[in-house]
């Protein structure tokens, strides 16, 4: 059956301000406590799920038996916007901001715009969406000219009524100004706000697009599609990444049609990822500071959750999200620089808490590793860390436990065992070799690491190692310094170190946790 991954974003809930936040302008800011207060939050599933156990939330309750692995992650990229975010949960990480115009566009860009547009231009200032129709509606339908905003995020935002200036020439003044920021003004997006009604009673409909820029390297969508995988995408997604990686696509207008085309998506047969951005969180009730809006958004999604889950395949595995946060409670109506939450359920997913990760782009490349793709961008795969044990893995903990108890150990006592599984699919075990004269003295994980190099074997996937006291397994016994280095020279990053606990349980680390910094053939390049 062919492995699925579904991805939903829920766009801005962030789960606490991140040690850098006030460098962003935001102070005091968790999206994800502010909505707990309101007496429309509801938090059933998801706490069965074991967000209450994640680092910081220790004002929801936390799950004694979570049916899913958690986390939070800190952004390593310089931003808290969507397209930064969202190009960050596909793998690639932006060191520098997106321009930002606290003091509106310059003249150069906007006198381009009007020669391009045949239409002048109102406002030009950073604005809330909803005051900005309010206070330049009427003036937009006196002279026609169009109203454009920005927002602490990299957007250049174009507002415009439906009856005076038709959907199609509004997308067309939005390509134009596309087009025009590139460079230095190469704003995330251009973004089409279309409104209806009368002077005073003036709503913003749900015909908002979006142009975005292009992300400035390979994402994950981009190799899922080059490798003939599925990536359909729902809501905003296929705006967010400019088309890029996407296979299909389909648009929504909220979050509960969005959350039924992803249920939809479980009858479909299809291999690769199906990514969902649900939008109503950031643009109906963050922006807006409604936090009882906000909660019942998110009681209306923890409500839909259990749909979901019990319609999913063996195969399949949800990723829960979010792309920054945007406390509805807080002194601004902007983003708020915050931790994202991280939920991972399956069958396959043991319940396991990760803490806290540094980096959006683990999810990308945890995605890619399960789905067998090469991709890793700029992320490492958590996927060692919270898979369930599978035959090949319990198989290699017993080659390592019987090789355990062939040690040859007359001078310290203490066995050790290891099994290494090779690209070939065969196992190689070996056990720690003593001599009288020390240094001679060979480790269980070299011998079987060795014993496989001998024998033509160069691609290595996973190790298992074993030891203690005698010939009992003795809690972990992890793999000594010289080597680790060993391993670094033909494991990759995110191979799986089974470090076993007993005769056929093991904690899960993958090699990159055991050496971070390893010296590699890099090094010896002249």
């Amino acid at each position: 059956m062919s492995k699925r991954v579904f991805l939903i974003v829920l766009d801005s809930c962030g789960i606490g301000e991140m040690p850098d936040a006030p460098l962003f302008g935001d102070h005091d800011c968790h999206t994800l406590k502010r909505i707990s207060g309101s007496p429309e939050f509801r938090f059933e599933s998801m706490k069965k799920m074991g967000v209450g156990n994640i680092d910081g939330q220790d004002y929801l309750p936390a799950e004694p038996e979570p049916l899913a692995a958690v986390c939070r992650i800190a952004e390593r990229s310089m931003g808290k916007d969507t397209t930064i975010g969202h190009w960050e949960i596909a793998g690639v990480v932006s060191p520098s901001p997106l321009p930002t115009y606290p003091n509106g566009f310059p003249r150069e860009v906007l006198d381009e715009f009007e020669k391009a547009t045949g239409r002048g231009v109102l406002c030009n200032l950073p604005y809330s969406g909803t005051d900005v129709i309010r206070d330049y509606g009427e003036e937009h339908i006196k002279t026609g000219k169009l109203i454009v905003y920005t927002s602490a995020d990299s957007v250049f935002q174009i507002a415009a009524h439906e009856d005076h200036v038709p959907l199609e020439e509004l997308y067309e003044c939005c390509r134009k100004a596309r087009k025009i920021l590139c460079g230095k003004h190469a704003v995330g997006r251009v973004i089409a706000r279309p409104f209806v009604g009368e002077p005073g009673n003036f709503t913003r409909t749900s015909n908002r697009h979006d142009f975005s820029l292009e992300p400035p390297r390979k994402t994950l969508l981009d190799a899922l599609k080059e490798e003939g995988k599925t990536v359909y995408a729902i809501g905003k997604i296929n705006d967010i990444f400019a088309g890029r990686g996407i296979t299909e696509k389909v648009y929504t207008h909220g979050n509960t049609e969005g959350m039924a085309l992803t249920l939809d998506a479980l009858d479909r047969d299809f291999e690769g990822l199906c990514f969902t951005n649900l939008v109503d969180f950031d643009m109906l009730y963050g922006h807006r500071q409604n936090v009882d809006g906000y909660a019942a958004a998110f009681a209306e999604f923890d409500r839909w959750l259990p749909s979901f889950t019990e319609k999913m395949r063996d195969d399949d595995i949800l990723f829960i999200t979010a792309d920054h946060g945007c406390d509805p409670g807080d002194s601004h109506t902007d983003h708020t620089r915050e931790h994202i939450p991280l939920v991972v359920y399956g069958k396959s997913v043991a319940p396991v808490n990760l803490g806290t990760r540094r980096g959006f782009c683990d999810i990308a490349a945890t995605i890619a590793d399960y789905l067998g793709s090469g991709y890793r961008g700029e992320g490492t795969s958590f996927l060692p860390l919270v898979k369930r044990p599978d035959e090949t893995e319990k198989a290699l903990c017993r080659a390592a436990f019987e090789a355990m108890r062939k040690a040859y150990i007359p001078y310290s006592g203490y066995s050790v065992g290891a099994a290494a599984l090779t690209g070939s699919g065969k196992i190689y075990s070996g056990c720690n070799i003593e001599n009288a004269s020390f240094t001679p003295t060979v480790c269980a994980e070299r011998t079987a690491i060795f014993k496989a190099v001998s024998e033509g074997e160069r691609v290595f996937k996973a190790i298992a190692v074993c030891g203690g006291k005698g010939f009992e397994v003795r809690d972990v016994f992890p793999p000594c310094g010289v080597c680790r280095q060993v391993m670094a020279e033909f494991f990759p990053k995110d191979a799986p170190v089974l470090l076993m606990t007993g005769e056929d349980t093991f904690e899960r680390h993958t090699l990159a946790e055991l050496l971070p910094f390893s010296f590699d053939p890099g090094y010896m390049e002249t």
